[in-house]
């Protein structure tokens, strides 16, 4: 994520993930659904805490088959209408998340419970509690447009299939530099907007990106922290990370495919990699030697 102006929040929100379940009996009228968030790493030193509450998760179903009321009445499930179209409330607790803290891997719960089978389409995540404090510990509390009331809706595409007896995993990223924007220029914050961005990623059919950034000093490698690993996809840039202390750096989420990577530092050459492919449900790890200019 690159920072002009200064784009703040959102590698994270991200997480919807179902694991395997050990009833696999395919019959089930359930399946489960485990929801973990994540954030994409912000690359500004003035921030120290990019916070937010979420209070409430629904899901919105587009099975084939009709709901059955009496069975989901004899669970913890509980189903709303909207405009006619049934969401399943997956979670009411409230959650607090600093979202700088889920980086490079690091991912929070926010759902794991049993679901009716079919597909959903749109998750919606509802927040307050928004606010950025800086290094200097000047707080700025956010307005939340409408993620209170009416959530934020976050589209999966393809629709995520639920099977009987199994589990499904989504990710959801929020992702920061989009999410929070910052008012005044250079160093002269003055406030943040709070435009949403999050991201549903499929993790049956998306894959995981993973290595090391290192140089070379007197003769033994060191992870270098703070590279940006910069993900592009037919020309596109579609991501970016950055290696954090030991320089490990980590990007899910990916769909399957093949990507162009590109790492750098202010003092460093650039490395560039082409055709690096991302497999559904694996980790592709990809490491790099960064020189001194």
């Amino acid at each position: 994520m690159k920072f002009n102006l200064f784009s703040v929040i959102l590698f994270a929100f991200s997480v919807l993930f179902i694991s395997c379940s050990d009833n696999n009996d395919g019959t089930s009228d359930f399946g489960k659904l485990s929801i973990q968030l994540t954030d994409a790493p912000f690359p500004h030193d003035l921030v120290a805490e990019a916070n937010v509450t979420i209070f409430k998760v629904d899901a919105r179903y587009k099975g084939d088959m009709q709901l059955d009321t009496q069975a989901i009445d004899s669970t913890d499930t509980m189903v709303e209408t909207d405009q006619g179209k049934p969401f399943v409330v997956l979670m009411e607790n409230e959650v607090q998340v600093n979202l700088l803290e889920l980086t490079n891997g690091v991912t929070k719960t926010l759902v794991d419970t049993d679901v009716p089978v079919g597909t959903y389409d749109l998750i919606r995540v509802y927040v307050k509690g928004i606010n950025i404090v800086l290094t200097n510990g000047i707080t700025y509390d956010l307005d939340v447009p409408s993620g209170s009331q009416s959530g934020i809706k976050v589209f999966i595409k393809p629709g995520l299939a639920v099977n009987g007896g199994l589990s499904s995993d989504l990710l959801l990223d929020f992702d920061v530099s989009k999410s929070f924007v910052a008012k005044g220029g250079g160093q002269d914050i003055t406030g943040f907007n709070f435009k949403p961005v999050i991201k549903a990623s499929n993790m049956s059919t998306a894959g995981t990106l993973k290595g090391m950034i290192t140089e070379i000093t007197e003769e033994t490698s060191e992870g270098v922290e703070g590279a940006q690993v910069a993900v592009f996809i037919a020309d596109t840039l579609n991501t970016t990370t950055f290696s954090d202390v030991d320089g490990g750096y980590m990007i899910m989420g990916l769909d399957a495919g093949s990507y162009a990577i590109e790492v750098k530092k202010e003092g460093y050459i650039m490395q560039t990699s082409e055709e690096v492919q991302i497999n559904a449900g694996n980790k592709t790890t990809k490491d790099f030697e960064l020189l001194m200019e």
